[in-house]
């Protein structure tokens, strides 16, 4: 890491690629000699146009998506689609299934219970994805089923795409693990992913949605800005997008096309997070309280041994400029949110500072 630059080990706002974040310094007063920034320029011009356009080109590119998929480009976080997923496709039936394996999935489901009936296949078990045997019938009426795949403040991830009845849409909150990994694109009704995580600044949800999902009729009372067919029909462009943030994303998308593309990012995000799992697995001081096989790779939690003293390893970790290492409030602990951009050697400084720590404290 270049001068003053820490190691952020922030859930979000997270870490963006160096690369991209001088690509964006260099082009913030005179972009492609336009003779103004990107967050200055209107969204109607020629050279706005292009942005977007390439954009969702390269993420069409990274994914393979299917040419019956939409990708929207939505303003807010994904706590906004815990409204517009129930609002845009609960419809006549207006029921729907939800797997709910941690917070955000249960918040998701609560907020979907304003609109109509939630059916709870799963509620969270701590540690793990709860198994599948305990798991209540699918509803076969349901508008859709519902999943978080993966809990940022758990550190709990689906490796595998749970499996739903034939013909109700799968919805997936992506917004953690978002271009970490391969995707089937076809297996899902629609994806959604915040930007704060895995591919640029807050304030911008990426959505990809399947055509025959467009013409649900939303709920009435569902604001026309919400509606995804009325910004499909715009091309996302309905009102004033995120722009800024679309460029950000756009640059991300990029750098992941030239990093290899999504199998290269998976592999090196497999590789940081074995890292630190088998350090913490063999140091018999730190523990993960998640099973192996439900591991998030890419929000790691962790303790300490008893009569560890958090604040002081936080402190100290802050000197080594490893930095945001505290778990969610609600849970405590510790958690290493290890998204696309911490470079290898982010993950090979904290285990050394682990290590470090633990014998200097003879736990």
């Amino acid at each position: 890491m270049e001068g003053d630059r820490v190691f952020n080990f922030s859930a979000g706002p997270a870490m963006l690629p160096e690369c991209v974040l001088k690509q964006a310094a260099a082009e913030m007063l005179n972009y492609n000699g336009t003779g103004m920034g990107v967050m200055e320029m209107s969204h109607r011009s020629a050279a706005y146009d292009a942005i977007i356009k390439k954009a969702e080109a390269d993420l069409r590119k990274i994914y393979s998506i299917p040419e019956n998929y939409k990708v929207l480009f939505h303003e807010g976080g994904a706590t906004h689609q815990f409204s517009g997923i129930p609002l845009n496709l609960m419809g006549e039936k207006k029921t729907a299934d939800y797997i709910v394996t941690g917070t955000w999935s249960k918040k998701a489901a609560a907020e979907a219970k304003r609109y109509g009936t939630v059916n709870m296949i799963c509620e969270p078990v701590k540690g793990r994805v709860p198994e599948k045997a305990s798991w209540k019938p699918f509803n076969p009426e349901a508008a859709y089923v519902y999943y978080c795949d993966n809990e940022t403040i758990e550190g709990v991830e689906f490796h595998d795409v749970p499996e739903v009845p034939a013909g109700i849409p799968l919805v997936a909150d992506m917004s953690s693990d978002f271009l970490s990994k391969k995707l089937d694109i076809s297996k899902f009704g629609v994806i959604y992913a915040c930007a704060q995580k895995n591919y640029g600044p807050a304030g911008l949800t990426v959505m990809i949605i399947r055509d025959d999902l467009l013409e649900r009729t939303p709920l009435e009372g569902c604001p026309t800005i919400m509606m995804n067919k009325t910004q499909a029909a715009n091309g996302s462009m309905y009102n004033t997008p995120a722009t800024y943030n679309i460029y950000i994303a756009g640059l991300v998308f990029q750098w992941i096309l030239d990093m290899g593309g999504i199998e290269a990012v998976e592999a090196l995000n497999a590789k940081k997070a074995a890292l630190l799992y088998d350090y913490i697995d063999a140091s018999k001081y730190y523990v993960n309280p998640v099973i192996p096989e439900n591991r998030s790779r890419m929000n790691v939690t962790f303790l300490g041994p008893s009569g560890f003293d958090d604040k002081d390893f936080i402190a100290e970790a802050k000197k080594k400029k490893l930095v945001s290492l505290a778990g969610h409030r609600s849970v405590g602990g510790f958690r290493a949110s290890i998204y696309d951009a911490m470079p290898i050697a982010g993950v090979e400084a904290l285990v050394a500072f682990m290590k470090e720590y633990a014998a200097a404290h003879k736990f």
